[in-house]
């Protein structure tokens, strides 16, 4: 069964077929303000089994995803903490978080993390390109998309032009054309009205206003569509095979996308649209904004990355989900299943009691029947809730030979633990065989235990010994950081 996608620019159903020798992927991806909850993992998580099913089925994927490091609302959380100087501050702060918890959540690495910050000159390339193709203006230092010169505006969302409602901020509509264009250039920072719309403490009588950067017009800021527009283009081509975002950002974010790539390029920009629904609690979205969300990190401390992507695995990309304790111990029993079958199957390979002239075809037959329905699940538009069923029947059928016979199928064990590394590791990126939650909440309060005893050290002037424990840890892939508020350690 040849892969099929939903593509939201069509509405329908296509059979997928890339336009080179390697899959380009761009997945929009965090601005950097806020420490990532669920809402955003999911996002992620399904981009991972994307492009992990894609490079298991044969293709070479070039997957970018960005970092938004310029935005109102990293700039209004300067000065919340005193190393908090600059925008770029605040934002490298959550970049490093976010890379720490792709990590823990045992994401793929991206082909390229770009970040807005990096792009300036690339982003106002793009903007002159529009103005003088004659598809923006300029109007007071800033810069519009005129949305009227482009005919096909609205096809992604399926709006039309003269219903649509004004966009961007109160004080840039007069300046407009067209209360539906949208902006590529803001000339000057942040305002004082969107500081205190978004600012989470005190700024005093100093408001910040961001970062801001020379430019043709004025000095100013990029506009939020322009920025993957850019980074889209500067490192995959002027034509993507696949974009990937939550389903919020369709009209305007990825609306926006369109129009201005294809009226800079004559090209069209992405040839498949896939979003993911959005995740919600207790009947709402799960959102920073409606402080109703869970953060990666608390995840990960009490599920482990197991359990949330077993949880994110029971629903297709493309539906909601709803988070609930009772949804993460169903996922909790899901994986313990999966992890304790695969322990059976490798305990019983590696055993005296896998023999070679064993043979048990009901398990054989079974590892052949999930192979063939994983695929065709996968397959069909990635399918996770399906796959996952066929992943599931594996462990019925190792536990069932093992539980029933004297001796062990080599050949049938060996090919059950196979399919257990390539569709549960190599495609769903689950890792078998790991410490237990308990191990790691066990090892994590011995290293706190050393880390307090360190810091007695170092309080008594003992710097040597305080270095000896650091070192001593660091020997274990304990990687240990000093700041300002105290010491804090990740196992590597």
């Amino acid at each position: 069964m040849a892969l099929s996608v939903t593509n939201t620019l069509s509405g329908d159903r296509e059979d997928f077929e890339p336009t080179g020798d390697a899959v380009l992927v761009y997945v929009c991806g965090l601005t950097v303000s806020d420490d990532p909850h669920l809402g955003h993992a999911r996002l992620w998580t399904h981009a991972d089994v994307i492009c992990r099913w894609l490079e298991t089925a044969g293709y070479d994927v070039q997957h970018v995803e960005n970092f938004t490091d310029i935005n109102e609302k990293i700039a209004a959380r300067i000065g919340e903490r005193p190393d908090w100087e600059t925008e770029g501050d605040v934002a490298r702060h959550y970049i490093e978080k976010v890379v720490e918890y792709m990590r823990g959540l045992n994401f793929k690495r991206a082909s390229v993390y770009p970040r807005v910050s990096e792009h300036i000159p690339e982003i106002i390339a793009l903007i002159e390109t529009l103005i003088e193709s004659g598809h923006a203006y300029e109007a007071n230092g800033s810069v519009y998309f005129d949305v009227t010169t482009f005919e096909e505006y609205g096809k992604l969302s399926n709006q039309q032009l003269d219903e649509l409602e004004a966009q961007g901020e109160v004080d840039e509509r007069s300046e407009k054309h067209n209360p539906a264009d949208f902006a590529l250039w803001k000339a000057g920072g942040v305002s004082e009205t969107a500081i205190a719309e978004h600012a989470k403490h005190d700024h005093g009588a100093e408001t910040p206003t961001g970062e801001t950067w020379e430019s043709p017009w004025d000095e100013g800021r990029p506009g939020w569509h322009i920025e993957c527009s850019a980074m889209s283009m500067t490192h995959l081509d002027e034509t993507i095979d696949i974009h990937i975002g939550g389903h919020d950002l369709v009209f305007p974010h990825h609306e926006n996308e369109i129009a201005q790539s294809e009226a800079a390029t004559g090209e069209t920009f992405a040839n498949y649209w896939l979003h993911t629904g959005l995740l919600e609690t207790k009947g709402e979205k799960m959102s920073s904004s409606l402080d109703n969300f869970f953060t990666v990190e608390a995840a990960l401390e009490e599920f482990g990355p197991n359990v949330i992507r077993t949880f994110y695995l029971s629903t297709e990309y493309g539906s909601k989900q709803t988070f609930s304790q009772e949804a993460m111990d169903e996922a909790a029993e899901r994986w313990s299943r999966l992890d304790r079958a695969y322990e059976t199957a490798v305990d019983a390979l590696d055993s005296v009691d896998a023999q070679a002239k064993t043979t048990d075809e009901e398990l054989r037959e079974t590892v052949a029947e999930v192979d063939a329905d994983f695929r065709e699940a996968m397959n069909d538009d990635f399918n996770v809730r399906e796959a996952m069923a066929a992943l599931l029947e594996l462990t019925t059928a190792v536990n069932k030979h093992v539980d029933s016979h004297p001796t062990y199928d080599y050949q049938g064990l060996k090919a059950a633990v196979e399919a257990f590394d390539l569709f549960g590791g190599e495609a769903f990126g689950l890792q078998f065989g790991t410490v237990s939650d308990g191990d790691v909440e066990l090892a994590s309060e011995l290293v706190e235990l050393v880390l307090d005893v360190r810091e007695d050290a170092r309080e008594a002037g003992d710097y040597e010994q305080a270095d000896t424990l650091r070192d001593r840890l660091e020997a274990m892939d304990i990687t240990v950081e000093d700041s300002g508020d105290g010491s804090t350690f990740r196992f590597e």
